[in-house]
């Protein structure tokens, strides 16, 4: 079995356990495995309130397994503190229901390390699509970050150095919007690791996703 933590779009593959991004405006409940959160990018704060109420009760369902993807974002036009306080808020959300959170962050990964350190977030946080280098890798996952891979290590030959050094207990793989399928990408690293990484990606998720 393979694990694509982090698409937006769903293949129905039977061998494939794919975690569906979705927003809480557009939400399906009949997908086997998705997410949903307030991506910094579509923060509707006219909405705010019900979109959170939205996310509440979908965290409660079976087949939500996380929630995302929320972050932070430098580059967008939204303030960063407009940003924090709806992350904030979806963090609390995540914490009440024990669920996991996949993560956007651009540019903004000293603050996300922040925040989990003052609000004491204990349910484990996932920076998708990775694409930083060794010092940003090292400065994540020694605060308790896991990191998901995906479209960068295929396209990005110096990426590899910076995923064999990453512990494969921090380690997750994605496709997010690439043409890509999951299994070019698992085939990716494991021609990085000269390991199969299907067992390492597995135990990975079963202990972050499977927390009921």
């Amino acid at each position: 079995m393979k694990y694509n933590i982090h698409t937006h779009q769903f293949s129905n593959r039977k061998d494939v356990i794919e975690l569906v991004n979705q927003f809480p405006t557009d939400l399906d409940l009949s997908l086997p495995n998705f997410t949903v959160g307030i991506h910094p990018w579509y923060i509707d704060f006219d909405n705010l309130d019900r979109d959170l109420e939205t996310i509440n009760q979908a965290l409660q369902h079976p087949n939500c397994k996380a929630l995302g993807e929320c972050g932070l974002d430098k580059r967008i036009e939204t303030s960063l503190e407009n940003q924090i306080s709806v992350f904030k808020a979806q963090l609390l959300l995540a914490e009440k229901h024990k669920k996991a959170v996949i993560l956007h962050c651009v540019s903004a990964y000293q603050e996300v390390i922040e925040i989990k350190k003052e609000m004491k977030i204990s349910v484990p946080l996932i920076i998708h699509g990775f694409s930083k280098n060794s010092q940003v890798a090292q400065s994540l996952y020694k605060n308790g970050f896991y990191l998901s891979f995906g479209k960068y290590l295929l396209r990005n030959p110096e990426l590899s150095n910076v995923f064999k050094e990453v512990p494969t207990k921090y380690l997750f793989l994605e496709t997010d919007m690439i043409e890509e399928t999951i299994d070019q990408v698992y085939a990716k690293a494991t021609s990085i690791l000269n390991h199969d990484v299907e067992q390492i990606i597995e135990q990975n998720y079963i202990r972050v996703f499977n927390r009921d």
